[in-house]
């Protein structure tokens, strides 16, 4: 039975890039919202199990599909008549899927990333990559505590659509809203996407202390200080801490530090068992964006003089061969400055220490990581 579209808003056509498990649950959700969805993959049996079968055996295989969701390879005549359309591609392959889907997008068309990932080389979020690309005017994120898995099992979740423009908020929000999926809206786009990449970072962190058996107190430790620092950042790259309260701040990051259902958490909680790398990536089957996004973090944060201890003792275990053991010194070895620092801010802690030596300082182990005091 289809879901009651909240507002009386009247359905409209939904295009879907992409053939993954958010994709494919967000069409499902249009669909229940009598939307007119298409779905575009690249893989043909893929669409021909989604037409026949409704399911979506290589991502969400328990899922019964919504029967009105059409699949299909043919980008044109998916993106032919929508007016909304999400992009659920990897950040890897997103540019490309869009400079192919570009001919047929028109600026009347509301475009919305759905993918939380950094492009490598120019360090660009999804949505300045649909803008550079395109130039439209409507242009969003969505971003959120949003487990694919879960929203199958239509289980209660919520959700943001962040964009400076209203119609693209109201739109989202009118064709994804329902009974067990809501969607809250922000007009910081910058800061939800940023959200949503930085906390996959802080996921493998999170698993990796799950594996190696760290207490409650010490994830509670881990989790209070990621969100210290993907704020610290965003503010850095001109986003407002404020967003951090949120769904796609606090909200991502205690689900995807938390759940077994996180590819990212997954990874880091592979390592933490004693594998490398490598064997924790393959062993995921899918892509987990946090692996990539770590070194590019750390890159930017030592460009911009932005101190992020926790990200930098992850990359050193991700890719220095530092055992995963030594991550939780990070945690203990960084300054003790500022707990909120946009309430007190971190210089003025640090010049406090500086104004009144430690007396004790010649017992107390240095931080290899700390930078500027």
């Amino acid at each position: 039975m289809a879901e009651q579209q909240i507002n009386g808003a009247v359905p409209i056509n939904v295009a879907v890039l992409g053939g993954g498990s958010f994709g494919t649950a967000l069409a499902s959700i249009a669909a229940d919202n009598n939307a007119r969805v298409r779905q575009w993959m690249r893989d043909e049996a893929l669409v021909a199990q989604i037409n026949q079968e409704h399911r979506n055996g290589r991502y969400l295989p328990h899922y019964a599909i919504n029967p009105a969701v059409q699949a299909s390879t043919d980008l044109k005549a998916v993106l032919a008549d929508a007016s909304l359309v999400l992009i659920a591609i990897p950040s890897k392959a997103f540019r490309s899927v869009v400079q192919a889907a570009k001919v047929w997008l028109t600026p009347e068309q509301i475009l919305v990333s759905t993918t939380k990932g950094i492009e490598p080389d120019s360090f660009l979020l999804m949505s300045q990559v649909l803008e550079q690309e395109t130039g439209f005017e409507h242009i969003g994120v969505i971003a959120g505590p949003n487990l694919a898995s879960e929203i199958a099992d239509k289980q209660l979740t919520a959700t943001v659509i962040a964009s400076a423009d209203p119609l693209t908020r109201t739109r989202v929000q009118q064709a994804l809203g329902c009974r067990y999926f809501r969607v809250y809206a922000s007009d910081d786009r910058h800061g939800v996407e940023l959200g949503g990449a930085l906390k996959n970072i802080y996921a493998i962190a999170a698993g990796m202390a799950a594996a190696l058996g760290m207490g409650e107190n010490t994830r509670s430790m881990l989790m209070t200080r990621a969100l210290a620092e993907m704020s610290r950042f965003a503010v850095a790259e001109g986003a407002n801490p404020m967003t951090f309260l949120g769904l796609a701040g606090v909200g991502d990051l205690i689900v995807t530090c938390s759940s077994n259902l996180s590819r990212n958490y997954r990874v880091g909680h592979a390592m933490g068992e004693g594998r490398t790398l490598e064997e924790a990536v393959s062993s995921l089957g899918q892509v987990a964006e946090g692996v990539n996004t770590v070194k590019l973090v750390c890159a930017k944060a030592r460009e911009m003089d932005v101190y992020m201890p926790l990200a930098e003792g992850l990359s050193r275990v991700l890719f220095d061969g530092v055992p995963a053991q030594d991550m939780a010194r990070t945690l203990m070895m960084g300054e003790q400055s500022s707990d909120v620092e946009f309430i007190l801010p971190r210089e003025s802690v640090l010049q406090a220490h500086r104004d009144q030596p430690n007396q004790h300082a010649s017992s107390q182990t240095p931080s290899p990581l700390k930078k500027g005091g």
